[in-house]
């Protein structure tokens, strides 16, 4: 399945029906009157967020979504069939934009979170609505309401405990598939990651959910390279794991690239819970990783740092199991962080 992460669709409620002008004709009944009956109302446009999807790959096939109209009113006081309704089914993590591309309209973050994003008209009121005690035989009646025509973009936010970081080719997609249950693309050149990927780690008793993205580069917040396209994918994420090519001749100038970028783009990446990794340790000697490791102890300003392989597995426990105590730190903050009120 291909991914897309942006779509835009045309969408539009029903119309409701008209109410209809009708009369009790009866052979033995002398004063029949109005008897029509009333429109029914339009379908709405419902957006759900479904688990199971991870892609909008769906509304690139398809990008025009129409309800039903109510149907007509009818005599004997009969009311019209009400429109059926339509529902978009999402991934969860979408977010409904108006047609500007901008403006935040719904922001769906939960598995059977619904919303209507265009409500069907109401229907017109037959000629029975209007009959009083001064207008006994009332002649007219209400057409429907019209329903309402508008276009949106749908933009996915992939939702996952971790987001993967670090420069092209510095072995994210290696270490995604050996820790979890995806299948990357792996290759010896840069870029091989073109679109996000989603695997399900596990440690001891634990599992959480990582997403992977397309290396950065110097400048990839001004649309150098692809991976600024798809940093909106890691902002929902609750943890970072940086990942350092070991086996770089610039380590530390490789992390503040990384940093750079994620302080250019914004949304709060740079503040995000971080675990930094020196990665492809294997393919170095005993002084060579101790100097890789120093190096990048200086970049990061002192932080921890781990070292690990994420070809050959080595080290890449105890990196889960790091990134499990963030990650239990951060839910941990959400719990007791104070709730809105209205």
């Amino acid at each position: 399945m291909k991914f897309l992460d942006l779509a835009k669709v045309t969408i539009r409620s029903g119309s409701g029906g008209g109410g209809a002008v009708s009369f009790r004709r009866e052979k033995y009944v002398e004063f029949g009157g109005p008897d029509g009956g009333n429109g029914g109302r339009g379908g709405d446009v419902i957006v759900e967020a479904v688990a199971g999807l991870n892609t909008l790959i769906d509304f690139r096939y398809q990008q025009h979504f129409f309800a039903k109209n109510g149907q007509h009113g009818m005599g004997r006081q009969r009311t019209g069939k009400d429109g059926d309704d339509i529902t978009l089914k999402v991934p969860v993590g979408t977010q409904i934009m108006d047609e500007d591309g901008e403006t935040i309209l719904f922001d769906l973050t939960e598995v059977g979170q619904k919303v209507v994003i265009a409500k069907g008209g109401n229907g017109g009121f037959g000629n029975l609505y209007f009959k009083s005690s001064t207008n006994q035989a009332p002649r007219r009646a209400n057409a429907g309401l019209a329903g309402v025509e508008r276009e949106i973009w749908l933009n996915l936010k992939l939702i996952a405990d971790v987001g993967l970081l670090g420069l092209p080719n510095a072995g994210k997609s290696t270490f995604l598939g050996e820790t979890t249950n995806a299948s990357p693309k792996i290759a010896d050149y840069a870029f091989t990651t073109l679109y996000p990927s989603l695997g399900v780690a596990q440690v001891d008793d634990d599992q959480f959910v990582i997403a992977d993205i397309p290396g950065l580069i110097e400048g990839a917040h001004e649309g150098r390279g692809i991976g600024d396209r798809f940093l909106g994918h890691i902002e929902r994420c609750s943890v970072l794991l940086h990942i350092i090519d070991g086996t770089s001749e610039s380590i530390g100038q490789d992390y503040h690239t990384v940093m750079q970028e994620l302080e250019a783009y914004g949304g709060g990446l740079v503040d995000k819970p971080r675990v930094t990794v020196l990665n492809k340790i294997d393919e170095l000697d005993e002084d060579d990783l101790s100097f890789a490791l120093g190096a990048l102890r200086s970049a990061t300003g002192g932080q921890p740092v781990l070292a690990m392989s994420g070809g050959t597995g080595e080290g890449t426990a105890d990196v889960l199991r790091s990134l499990v105590k963030q990650i239990e730190l951060v839910h941990a903050q959400d719990r007791e962080a104070p709730k809105w009120q209205p």
